[in-house]
C-alpha cells in the first residue's frame, strides 16, 4: 500500500474503488465506453500520474466464453508490448466478487484521433504526416514483434492522442491476432469500413493493417468515414470485395496523399510493409526535420 499524505480538502475527489495493491484508484468520471468495456479516469498514487482504468463486466459475456478468452488475450498481449506508439499496460486483475476484469493503461489526454481531428479541423498536411508516421512506427513494431501481432481493427477510434506533444499511440487490441512464422490468420473480424478485401476471404497477413492504415489516413485527411455513402455492411462488403474505392478517395484533390493512400490499398502482394512506407518519399520532409532535431 503506497504511503499517503492526508488531504483535509473536502473538495478533493474520492476514489470509487481501489485496486488490490492499493496503488491505483478509480474515479467516477467516464472517459469512454464501447461495446465491451468502460474506461474511467484513474490515478497512480505511487507515480502521481493519471491513468485509464479499463473495466469489463464479465457477466455480460457469461454465455460467450470465447469473448472472455479474447479479453484476457488482449490484456496478456498488451503487457508484453513496449513501444512509444503503443498504449502501455501497467496492471491487470480479475475482481471475482464484482465479476469484472480490470486493467490499468496509460491515458492519452486528448482522447481518440477521430474525435481529436473533428475538434481541430484546421490541421496542416505536415501534422497529418507526423501522426501517420507514428502510427506506422507502432505497426512496424507490432509486425516485427516475435511473434508477429496483427491489430486487425485499426481505425480513428483506436488511435489515441496526447495533443500537447503531438503524440499518437495505437490501442484497443481486443481483435488482435498473434501469428507464428506463417504470418497468416483466418478469422473475419474488424470494422467493415477499414477491412481489407482479403480479410473477408479468411486468409491474410499483417498487410491487412496497412490497408486499414490507408483508410485511417483517408479519414484523417477528409474527415469522412470511408464508405459513408453506403447504408449497410453488405453494401460496403460488395464495394470492398469488387475493388471499388470509397467516394472520399475519388474526391481527393491532393494527388500526393491520394497516391500514398492508394499504395496502402493495393493488392496484398503489392502492398508495402510498414517499414517500407516509413521510408517512402511521402515522409521526406518529416524525416529531415527529425534528423535536424536529433543533430541539434
Amino acid at each position: 500500500m503506497p504511503s499517503e499524505i492526508a488531504d483535509s480538502n473536502s473538495d478533493s475527489e474520492h476514489f470509487v474503488e481501489v485496486d488490490p495493491t492499493g496503488r491505483y484508484g478509480r474515479y467516477a468520471e467516464l472517459l469512454g465506453s464501447g461495446a465491451v468495456k468502460k474506461v474511467y479516469r484513474g490515478f497512480d498514487q505511487e507515480e502521481g500520474i493519471e491513468v485509464a482504468w479499463n473495466q469489463v463486466k464479465l457477466r455480460n459475456f457469461s454465455d460467450d466464453p470465447a469473448m472472455i478468452d479474447r479479453l484476457f488475450s488482449e490484456v496478456r498481449l498488451l503487457k508484453s508490448l513496449k513501444n512509444n506508439n503503443i498504449i502501455s499496460l501497467y496492471n491487470v486483475w480479475r475482481d471475482k466478487e464484482k465479476n469484472t476484469l480490470n486493467f490499468i493503461t496509460e491515458v492519452c489526454n486528448s482522447g481518440n484521433l477521430r474525435e481529436y481531428r473533428k475538434k481541430h479541423k484546421q490541421v496542416s498536411m505536415k501534422a497529418l504526416k507526423k501522426w501517420s508516421r507514428q502510427i506506422l512506427k507502432g505497426l512496424e513494431y507490432l509486425h516485427n514483434h516475435e511473434p508477429c501481432v496483427i491489430h486487425r481493427d485499426l481505425n480513428g477510434s483506436n488511435v489515441f492522442v496526447n495533443g500537447n506533444v503531438g503524440q499518437v499511440k495505437i490501442g484497443d487490441f481486443g481483435f488482435a491476432a498473434i501469428v507464428g512464422k506463417s504470418h497468416s490468420a483466418h478469422s473475419v473480424i474488424g470494422t467493415p469500413e477499414y477491412m481489407a478485401p482479403e480479410l473477408y476471404e479468411e486468409d491474410y497477413t499483417e498487410q491487412v493493417d496497412i490497408y486499414s492504415f490507408g483508410m485511417c489516413l483517408l479519414e484523417m485527411t477528409t474527415l469522412e468515414i470511408p464508405y459513408s455513402e453506403c447504408n449497410t455492411i453488405a453494401q460496403i462488403y460488395k464495394k470492398v470485395s469488387s475493388g471499388v474505392r470509397p467516394q472520399a478517395l475519388t474526391k481527393m484533390k491532393d494527388c500526393e496523399v491520394k497516391r500514398f493512400i492508394e499504395k496502402c490499398l493495393a493488392q496484398p502482394r503489392a502492398r508495402p510493409s510498414a517499414s517500407e512506407l516509413l521510408n517512402d518519399p511521402f515522409f521526406d520532409e518529416i524525416v529531415e526535420e527529425e534528423n535536424e532535431c536529433s543533430c541539434s
